[in-house]
């Protein structure tokens, strides 16, 4: 299986010049914990950074910072990690596990935005993945 399979293909989105304040409201507004910052061109969206609510809550809520003035670009992840749509799913895992992330943006042949896998989206497909292991084990032990 590939990245491009098992990844979510509904991304949201933010410009690195919009607000924390911004960023914040969007995440509340689709219930997500991070938006791809992305350089948006007619043909797609390069993603370029990536910000969280864990970089909102410890890059400006811990240190009272305002955030209806500083912009996305201040606090996003800069040096950005991605996968390939071709890449197989194992090779995603190994890094995420490499760089210590839980989201990984997923990209087209042309580098333009195609989705995200999460963690969770990794766990779900591994416990289906061993739920069918114990149905064939059990299956023989009962043959």
């Amino acid at each position: 299986m590939t990245i491009g399979e098992l990844c979510n293909r509904d991304t949201f989105i933010i410009d690195k010049n919009d607000t924390i304040e911004e960023a914040a409201k969007r995440m509340r507004v689709f219930n997500v914990g991070d938006l791809i910052v992305v350089s948006v061109t007619e043909k797609g969206n390069t993603p370029i950074g990536i910000v969280t609510d864990r970089d909102i809550v410890v890059g400006i809520v811990a240190d009272n910072a305002d955030a209806q003035d500083m912009k996305v670009s201040a606090i996003m992840s800069k040096e950005l990690v991605t996968g390939s749509e071709e890449d197989p799913v194992y090779e995603g895992i190994e890094q995420m596990k490499q760089h210590g992330i839980r989201r990984l943006p997923v990209v087209d042949k042309e580098g333009y935005l195609a989705g995200i896998l999460s963690v969770d989206d990794l766990l779900e497909f591994l416990g289906e993945e061993i739920n069918s292991l114990i149905h064939l084990i059990y299956k023989e032990q009962h043959a």
